[in-house]
């Protein structure tokens, strides 16, 4: 059975879909890019802060399920540059403890939702 985990605290969906479905004792939380969840707004113009709001978004969604960072197994990250990579690894790093960080891959992508630079999705296990 599955249940569908959405929070106010994360960006609402831009289309047919969840935050994330918690299915069993996995969660698949779905791509999230650099919107406040307050404002609406999309952050833009500072590949670190687009990074970190992303992953702000992915905390909220983590935190409504009743995880953290260290129940992700796997995450996915999407660029517009490939370039941005350091700049973007050294926000990720920050929220996770590098002997237990989760799989991960890395791709360059030609565009994103809203025409953002990053998005980040992840897989989490309770």
């Amino acid at each position: 059975m599955k249940k569908i985990i959405n929070t106010p605290n994360a960006p609402a969906p831009i289309g047919p879909y969840n935050q994330a479905v918690l299915a069993g004792n996995m969660l698949y939380i779905s791509g999230q890019i650099p919107i406040d969840p307050k404002t609406g707004n999309l952050i833009e113009g500072d590949i670190k802060e687009e990074t970190k709001q992303s992953m702000e978004n992915l905390k909220a969604i983590l935190e409504e399920a009743g995880m953290t960072f260290e129940n992700v197994i796997k995450s996915s990250i999407f660029i517009k540059d490939m370039n941005q990579f350091a700049q973007i690894n050294e926000v990720y790093a920050t929220y996770f403890d590098a002997e237990t960080a989760p799989a991960r891959e890395t791709v360059e992508v030609a565009n994103l939702p809203k025409f953002v630079n990053v998005e980040i999705s992840m897989i989490a296990m309770l």
